[in-house]
């Protein structure tokens, strides 16, 4: 059998994750299309990561092929689910949390998006400190004070505003 076939099995019984891959292919070519960030940086691959896993866990991942035939509904749910960062955290571990009890042990594709978001809530990546960029340190630094602050941040922080852009721009 070859790996495309609907059971999921490759010749030798090996169960292939390929609606995992298909979307985590599609949210590679969205974010590679909106050219916002260089593919090679941990930026891209949170970004990715955080797209792959919303597509993947709102009930139907790989449903589309070529970002051509996106339907717009779909779209503007993608856009709605990565516009708030509080409320996407709790949605995807609860997401994960019913598809392992759905799927049951050993679920390839949920194995791939499980460690996805291990990668993205472990991970800490370097951050503008927005908060000290407030009005106030604006005027204060001046010209000469043009260093930016940054702080540590969790990858899945940075990666979900940068797979909403991608949507955005879609």
């Amino acid at each position: 059998m070859r790996p495309e076939d609907t059971d999921g099995t490759g010749g030798n019984g090996l169960r292939v994750p390929m609606t995992w891959l298909a979307t985590e292919y599609i949210a590679d070519e969205l974010l590679r299309t909106g050219d916002l960030m260089e593919p090679t940086t941990p930026e891209f691959r949170a970004g990715r990561d955080a797209l792959a896993l919303t597509m993947f866990l709102c009930g139907r991942p790989g449903e589309a092929s070529a970002l051509a035939v996106l339907p717009e509904a779909r779209v503007e749910e993608l856009r709605m689910l990565t516009a708030y960062a509080c409320a996407w955290r709790g949605w995807i571990c609860e997401r994960l949390a019913e598809a392992e009890l759905r799927a049951g042990p050993g679920n390839p594709d949920l194995a791939l998006a499980r460690s996805a978001w291990r990668w993205l809530e472990e991970t800490e990546l370097p951050a503008a400190d927005l908060e000290a960029l407030g009005p106030a340190s604006w005027a204060a630094a001046g010209p000469a004070g043009d260093q930016e602050v940054r702080v540590w941040t969790p990858a899945w922080q940075l990666g979900l505003p940068l797979g909403h852009l991608a949507v955005q721009l879609c």
